[in-house]
Parts: structure tokens; sequence; C-alpha cells
């Protein structure tokens, strides 16, 4: 799917390194830079790859994944706000709405390292009928070498959040996530607490786990790939591991049956202790990536 991003015929060159293409539904800013390939969808601010020069793309994006107007996309970065997993109310949708609507990009601006790229949501009528708050949301992208993330929400509010961002691996069945801490919140095991005594999980199976004292740095290695992805979080509580397994897998619709093989999820979150941004004060979320070699 990757691919066919960067196969599209633009649309508008907005400069000589970003230009704006479609997808069915779906408006998307490709960078062709000469440190970075990458790729945003403006549906969702949604980082769809990101591929430094000389590495291997650090993203998984589903080769069948939608680009239709309100369906979430699945891969790269999805924006999980202002509410993370299941709504409290029944009916709204899941992980919120910010991956579900069109945002504007607001501002670019790119050097010879590389691009940054600012995109912008506000509150209206219809996010109001889905949470009553104005807001005013910006999702900046720093990409190069590195790739920096930052959420920053303006506001009156209290949410829940994550950057539920899936990593491109080798092999499931051979990649170990370290830094995670001692312990977890298992989705899987109704919920239940339990611990991981060197920090170290792996993925033999479906795992969902909000990991309750992370250290500031998760580093997934990558022994397939012969990498590492060093994931340094900002301003979080919560980190989350998840991997469907191939039951899960197969059940889902915008995932191949083995598609569980080539990706984790390592999600810098505030998922146990919820944000308050207030008018003087915006919230905040981060992360920064960066490609180790072995």
């Amino acid at each position: 799917m990757i691919k066919t991003i960067f196969a599209l015929p633009v649309v508008e060159q907005l400069t000589p390194v970003l230009s704006r293409r479609q997808i069915d539904d779906v408006e998307v800013i490709v960078i062709e830079h000469p440190q970075v390939q990458a790729s945003v969808a403006l549906h969702g601010a949604h980082l769809l790859s990101w591929k430094p020069e000389g590495e291997a793309e650090a993203l998984w994006l589903s080769d069948i994944t939608s680009f239709k107007k309100g369906a979430a996309i699945r891969g790269g970065v999805p924006i999980c706000w202002p509410w993370f997993g299941p709504s409290k109310e029944q009916g709204l949708p899941s992980h919120g709405f910010a991956r579900n609507l069109p945002w504007t990009l607001q501002a670019h601006n790119e050097d010879e390292s590389g691009v940054v790229l600012t995109f912008e949501l506000q509150s209206d009528d219809e996010t109001r009928k889905l949470w009553p708050h104005d807001f005013t949301l910006y999702a900046r992208f720093k990409l190069g070498k590195t790739c920096e993330i930052e959420l920053e929400a303006h506001g009156e509010f209290e949410t829940t959040s994550a950057l539920h961002t899936y990593f491109n691996v080798g092999d499931i069945a051979a990649v170990t996530v370290n830094g995670l801490g001692d312990t977890f919140i298992d989705k899987v095991n109704n919920a239940k607490e339990g611990k991981l005594n060197d920090g170290s999980q792996t993925f033999p199976d479906r795992t969902d786990r909000v990991y309750l004292n992370p250290e500031a740095c998760s580093v997934i290695e990558d022994t397939a790939l012969n990498r590492a992805i060093e994931v340094i979080h900002h301003h979080h509580s919560n980190v989350v591991g998840w991997n469907p397994g191939p039951a899960l897998s197969v059940s889902m619709g915008d995932i191949p049956d083995d598609g569980y093989k080539t990706f984790v999820c390592v999600e810098t979150a505030c998922v146990s202790e919820p944000q308050t941004a207030t008018e003087e004060k915006p919230s905040r979320l981060g992360q920064t990536i960066h490609i180790v070699k072995r």
C-alpha cells in the first residue's frame, strides 16, 4: 500500500519536496526529500509512512485498509483522541473521532534535514454532537532521520489519548520490546493487573496491555530486520503494547489474515491518568522515533 501511495498522480505540487495526492476519498501529503520519504493523510492527520534515507520503512500500513470518508485507516500512526478505547457512551466511535475527520494542513516548511508539517482540527457542530467541548487540536510532524510527533490540545477539558503507532517488523515471533516497566493492565485477561518481571515483552499470541510505569524510552528489538527502533515518549502516563495474534487478525476485515506477523504497536498514551487542558495550558502528547541498525 505504501508503494501505491507514492505512485499516485500528483494533484498539486506544493513545494519541490511536498505534493498533494488523492487515494479514494482521502487527500495525502507526500514527502520526497533527500533525507526522508513519508506520507500523511489529511483524514485524521494520519502519518502513513516514514522512511529515512538508507533505512527500511519504519511504519506498517495494511494493504487492505479503507481510504473512505469517515472510516479509520489501519496502520501508520492513528491519533486516538479525545478518548482511548471504547467510549463510555454507546454508539460513539472507538478511540475518539480525531482519526475519522478531515484536518487542515496549516503550515509546512523544509530545510536540508527534513520537513515539518502542522495539521489543525477545530470543534464544530458535528464534533459537539459527539463530545460537548470547544477545542483546537494540532498535530505536528518533524520528519527526517528521526520522526517527531506532537499532539497539542487547546480548550478546557479532560481527555485520554494515544499515538497508536504501528511499527513494521520482519517477524513478530522474533520481536522483543524493552523498557515497558513491571506492571500492566491485561486487556486480553479481563483487565487484570499483571507483572512483567524483566521489562521485556514478546508476542507469542494476542497481546493488548497498558503498561502503568513505563520507562521514557521503549526499544523494539527486531532481529529479522537486524535493527532496533527506539520510541521516546513525551507527556505520557502509559505505553500500550498491541498485536492481534492470528485468531483476531483473521476476523478483522482491514488486516490480511497473516498481517499480524509484520507489525507491532507500541503506543505513547495517556490512559490510566487523563490529561487536563486549560485555556492557559494546552495538553500535549508526543513521541520521537529513531532507527538503530544492529
